[in-house]
């Protein structure tokens, strides 16, 4: 047997790669991911609608098996899966997938939760009324049909679609170097945006932006921002933000409830609700108490229900940041314009979409004046027979057979070969008179048609009036509200501090530097002389040193031992339990080697009309701007110049025109106003407030502006109140008068705070208990008198600090609900 040899053509592989994956990559664009810029659907779409045309699967008609249907698009015309035929046609039915669904679905074809449809076998469809829109006409020789994959029959390359599609449904896609995602639109919206086109030829973006608001999701939600619209209206490309609609509602017990109804589109419902509940879990999403998904046929509900002392709005605002209750919609309009991916902005949709309608409209024209012309012509023939009936029936009866009959007849009245085929065909009914004028009637009826046509084919102007009144007809028929809600604002910027419920807290320091904030609902008030309850399980001799109360959302700034001031936010000290040891202060502020913070200050604003004032133990007091402070930020900056030997007792948040109150160990104040000490820089040393007495030093420094009591502790639990006006106004730098009578028993001062009626106080101890109570359980005493039983102490332990806090809702070991 003779061998066949072949010719071997080299070829360089990079070449042959190049122009492999070139025309791999044109097939994906064409042909599987971009859409028609004119009927807005990629070919599978498109084959599974025109099958079910030609199945006759009308609305008004009965369902048949998806299966059947994923049978005939593969064999036919998408031979490249039934699996993925059958996913493209569950999402033409879903009404959380498109906006205007083009399939009427029957059995389960998946949820918004993710769940998947059920078997194709199982599963029946068939066309909704919209979608009949898309394939009006399509009979009428109104677009190209071309060869199937195997040439055995012929397919549309696109069709007619009446309806927008594209801009009212969208699309997504990703091919081979580019992808695209098209936003849904209202068909209200969108159909006056064509009509104002049509009116309008030389409109712009912005004047079709006065009839497109934006987007509209299946699935509702609220879009926010201006920008990222205008972008893609304008552009082709933007970014909107979608929240999802919420309310709040309040249960029989008064607790707040927080209400799902809508979500963000394309998110999954089953995933959200799994996702929060894990943030509840792990504890970074607090003031939940129980989570439930009561969503039923009657439209979605998911129900947060949240803890007594949460606030909803920080709640919201903390889910808005770490779920899809927030989503990003990325807008990308991306479509294939004469078989190329091009990029449109709002104004190209329109009036791609209505060229195609103009070639659509002139194309079912012409064919229905070929109709026309064609039935006229038979028509006149018909008339000629009546006119000549007798003559036409003696023809008929002389001719031999009917060939002969037909050519006698065109020779005698000088008609067609179609006109005498129709007067042979035409039966003896017709003769009767009202036969005979409906025939007159229908030639003069389609004479005019005729006109009509020839007319509107001379005219484009002509044609868009067509193309109006059919997209005001579609309107008409299925135009509906809007789901989506706009807000042409911003979406506000997720503060830190929105995420942060905003309530008083303690901020306690251990001497080791611990620090830990703990929300003062978890201290049980209790009466004068109580013991207390551990607020921290301290090691190696370890003690609270101070407490600070504060608002979450205030600054606070610390004073080191080195004159150095450092500034926080009070909810970045993390948040700890009442046994919780605390975090290290320098793995929040970098101090140095042997830095310790000697004093803390809240500061609501850094403004010009507010001063951070401090006091030294040696009597020494400064006053500086609080903008000075601004920039303390975690590095820190310089605060005080201290002498050898002293250190800061105290620093306070002032508005320059109230009177200070300065407390020593030993028991005397000095009340003076807060003018007297002139305001420095930050890089200074202060002035003297206090003249003091040997072996004693200030203890503690008071605003006493608008407060009409102070608070006096000792070292042993003894203290009492006090009016200030039993002191009188001196100068400052001088000895003060005498608050406390201190002895053995009670021992020296440690705490001096201002109160009010509504005020409680906190105190720590040396051995880390905690105790609050009512300031007005203490009674009212003289400046000599020596207090009465605060707290009880076992020795050696003894009070290390106190604060006065604001009254707030106590919550006692309240049990997580597991969510």
């Amino acid at each position: 047997m003779e061998k066949m040899e072949g010719k071997v053509i080299p070829i360089a592989i990079e070449d042959e790669v190049k122009k492999s994956y070139l025309n791999y990559a044109m097939s994906v664009i064409v042909s599987r991911a971009l859409p028609d810029v004119r009927d807005g659907l990629k070919p599978v779409h498109r084959r599974i609608l025109y099958t079910m045309s030609e199945m006759g699967l009308r609305h008004d008609r009965s369902f048949k098996k998806c299966g059947r249907i994923v049978g005939d698009v593969l064999g036919k015309f998408h031979p490249h899966g039934d699996q993925s035929i059958y996913d493209a046609l569950v999402r033409l039915a879903q009404d959380f997938s498109l906006r205007y669904p083009v399939v009427r679905p029957q059995g389960n074809f998946g949820s918004v939760d993710g769940d998947p449809p059920a078997a194709m076998r199982y599963t029946e469809a068939k066309m909704q009324a919209i979608a009949e829109e898309m394939l009006r006409d399509i009979k009428k020789e109104t677009v190209d049909f071309v060869p199937n994959y195997d040439d055995s029959m012929l397919e549309p390359s696109v069709l007619p679609a009446a309806f927008p599609f594209l801009m009212v449904n969208g699309a997504s896609g990703i091919a081979v170097g580019m992808a695209t995602n098209l936003a849904p639109h209202n068909l209200n919206e969108i159909g006056n945006a064509i009509c104002a086109y049509i009116d309008n030829p030389n409109i712009d973006v912005e004047g079709l932006m006065e009839h497109v608001s934006g987007p509209d999701f299946p699935t509702g939600g609220v879009i926010y921002g201006k920008k990222g619209l205008e972008d893609a209206f304008k552009t082709g490309r933007g970014k909107v933000t979608i929240r999802a609609k919420s309310t709040l509602e309040v249960t029989k017990d008064g607790r707040d409830v927080i209400v799902i109804t809508e979500i963000p589109y394309t998110v999954n419902k089953a995933n959200l609700i799994i996702k929060i509940a894990d943030l509840v879990k792990n504890k970074k999403v607090e003031g939940i108490s129980d989570l439930r998904d009561e969503s039923d046929r009657n439209g979605m509900r998911i129900v947060i229900e949240l803890k007594r002392t949460a606030i909803p709005k920080v709640v919201l605002n903390r889910l808005y940041s770490k779920t899809a209750l927030q989503h990003n919609f990325n807008i990308n309009n991306l479509a294939l314009v004469d078989g190329m991916p091009k990029l449109l902005n709002l104004r190209d949709m329109v009036h791609y979409f209505v060229r195609h309608r103009v070639d659509v409209v002139t194309r079912r024209s012409e064919y229905e004046l070929r109709k026309a012309k064609a039935r006229a012509h038979i028509l006149e023939g018909l008339k000629i027979a009546l006119d000549n009936i007798d003559e036409v029936i003696k023809i008929i009866k002389e001719s031999k057979d009917t060939p002969s009959a037909k050519v006698s007849l065109m020779k005698t009245f000088g008609l067609s070969e179609i006109q005498s085929q129709a007067i042979l065909d035409m039966r003896l009914q017709k003769l009767t008179g009202l036969e005979t004028q409906r025939i007159l009637d229908e030639l003069k009826e389609i004479l005019e048609y005729i006109a009509y046509l020839e007319d509107l084919l001379a005219s484009e102007t002509k044609i868009l009036g067509v193309i109006r009144d059919e997209t005001v007809e579609i309107l008409e028929k299925f135009g509906d509200e809007r789901k989506s809600s706009i807000v042409r604002s911003e979406v506000d910027q997720i503060n830190i501090e929105d995420l942060i419920q905003e309530e008083d807290v303690a901020v306690l320091f251990t001497n080791k530097g611990f620090v830990k904030r703990v929300p003062l609902s978890m201290y049980k008030s209790q009466g004068r002389g109580g013991t207390g309850s551990n607020t921290a399980k301290l090691k190696d001799e370890d003690f609270v040193k101070d407490i600070f109360i504060a608002s979450t959302h205030e600054h606070i700034v610390f004073v080191t031992n080195e004159g150095r001031a450092f500034s926080i936010k009070v909810y970045e000290i993390p948040e700890a339990g009442r046994q919780a040891k605390g975090t290290h202060i320098k793995a929040l502020l970098a101090l140095s080697v042997d830095e310790e913070v000697s004093a803390v200050v809240g500061v609501p604003t850094f403004d010009e009309n507010s001063y951070i004032l401090m006091a030294t133990a040696k009597g020494v007091i400064k006053r500086t701007l609080a903008k000075q402070y601004i920039n303390a930020k975690t590095r820190g900056v310089i605060a005080v110049k201290l002498k050898p030997g002293d250190h800061l007792v105290g620093a306070l948040y002032t508005k320059g025109d109230g009177e200070l109150l300065t407390t020593t160990r030993q028991g005397y104040a000095l009340r003076f106003k807060e003018s007297a000490i002139r305001p420095t820089g930050r890089n200074s040393m202060g002035v003297l407030g206090m003249k003091l007495r040997p072996g004693d030093e200030i203890c503690s420094v008071l605003n006493i502006t608008g407060a009409e009591f102070f608070f006096i502790l000792t070292e042993n639990g003894y203290g009492k109140r006090i009016r200030y006006d039993v002191f009188t106004p001196h100068g400052r730098n001088t000895l003060g008068q005498i608050c406390y009578k201190t002895d053995e028993r009670t021992g020296e001062i440690i705490a001096a705070m201002a109160i009010d009626e509504e005020s409680d106080i906190m105190c720590i101890t040396s051995r880390g208990r905690a105790i609050k109570m009512d300031a007005n359980d203490v009674s009212v005493q003289g400046k000599n008198a020596g207090g009465v039983t605060v707290v009880r102490l076992k020795k050696p332990d003894r009070l290390i600090s106190a604060a006065s806090c604001p009254k707030v809702e106590e919550v006692l070991e309240e049990e997580e609900q597991q969510v």
